[in-house]
């Protein structure tokens, strides 16, 4: 009876063990990604959010971590985080830095907050959010 206890024990060692390590392996690319430096000139997405309103109209959003040159900003060219230049931004020439993807139409709002891509009958919109640093 005592080897089944001891059998029974050591098997409940080692799956705390591998518990502890899988913990750990979870949490350590969360740490090394906050940690993680971007290359000069360019962008990083860090997160995604989607979702859909009740006009079934999809919603996207995402975080993204840059590294610029001096002179550029953080920007969209094909769709795609990336580096501008900043006087793209600080004008408003949205449609300078190329947001939209090939075949796509770039139109700035009339608002001058963002800028849509259309293509048929879909288009994307992209506007500044309030906290200016921010596209949504």
């Amino acid at each position: 009876m005592s080897e089944r206890y001891t059998s029974v024990r050591s098997n409940g060692a080692i799956l705390a063990v591998m518990l502890v390590m899988s913990v750990l392996e979870m949490t350590l690319p969360i740490q090394a990604a906050s940690a993680h430096q971007v290359r000069t000139g360019t962008c990083e997405v860090v997160a995604l959010h989607r979702c859909c309103n009740k006009n079934k109209i999809e919603e996207r959003s995402q975080t993204v971590k840059c590294s610029c040159f001096p002179g550029q900003v953080a920007g969209t060219t094909r769709a795609a985080p990336s580096c501008v230049d900043a006087s793209i931004v600080e004008q408003k020439w949205w449609c300078q830095m190329h947001p939209c993807l090939d075949g796509e139409e770039c139109k700035v709002l009339p608002d001058l907050k963002g800028w849509s891509c259309a293509t048929g009958n879909k288009i994307k919109t992209t506007k500044i959010s309030a906290d200016r640093d921010q596209l949504w």
